[in-house]
């Protein structure tokens, strides 16, 4: 049996408005008339530092502000889950796919997306990374996550994904209370190996483990589209 074909598009370093905005096309474009492929892969590292809000909120206006004046962009996002961190050093990866021809439900979706991580950690070197129940809903090691996940589902069609530190700078996590988990940590791949991983190294073993949960093909072009 042929495996469905996902489009693999790969950004690099981009501000986060770029994949939001490519992420919308490919919306669209699934929503509308579903295509030969069951959807695309984005993956791409932010540019600059970003904090977003899911559906349940998050950050209050003061907040908000508090966080701009650090410089950093904050976005309301359609995706569930609270406050959160996105910057460079971190591998973002928002698969938007259409979960019938892949066989799937928003619940084993998000679930493929835990192993994911969880498989590239222990690629990594990390054995003991973990995904947990709800509401500590992503991929840990102890008490300290190293991946956010917050998806959206619409027609059947996902969107947003995770975030997984690499290098990321995780002093800008100090400032919120990541996915409103009080007493929790956070941590990243450089952290944990106690040696600096880019999102570049990382990326081959992610698609091996992507191509392996998802049980699909990643075809790519020159250019996003």
């Amino acid at each position: 049996m042929l495996q469905p074909a996902v489009r693999l598009v790969w950004l690099s370093q981009v501000p986060y408005a770029e994949l939001l905005a490519l992420q919308q096309r490919w919306l669209q474009r699934l929503q509308a008339e579903p295509g030969p492929e069951a959807g695309a892969l984005l993956l791409c590292e932010p540019a600059g530092p970003v904090y977003t809000t899911g559906l349940r909120g998050g950050l209050t206006s003061e907040e908000t502000a508090r966080l701009r004046a650090l410089g950093a962009e904050v976005r309301p996002l359609g995706r569930g889950g609270l406050a959160t961190f996105h910057g460079p050093g971190q591998l973002l990866c928002h698969p938007v796919l259409d979960l019938r021809p892949l066989g799937l439900r928003l619940r084993t979706h998000v679930a493929a997306l835990e192993a994911c991580a969880v498989r590239l950690c222990e690629l990594q070197g990390l054995p003991g990374a973990r995904a947990r129940p709800p509401p500590y809903t992503g991929v840990w090691l102890g008490e300290r996550k190293i991946c956010a996940i917050g998806v959206r589902c619409g027609r059947h069609v996902t969107s947003h994904g995770l975030a997984l530190n690499c290098s990321t700078d995780l002093t800008w996590f100090e400032h919120i209370v990541p996915c409103g988990l009080v007493g929790t940590g956070v941590t990243s791949l450089s952290e944990e190996l106690q040696r600096h991983v880019t999102v570049d190294e990382v990326i081959p073993r992610f698609l091996e483990a992507f191509k392996e949960t998802y049980k699909c093909t990643l075809t790519s072009e020159d250019s996003p589209s």
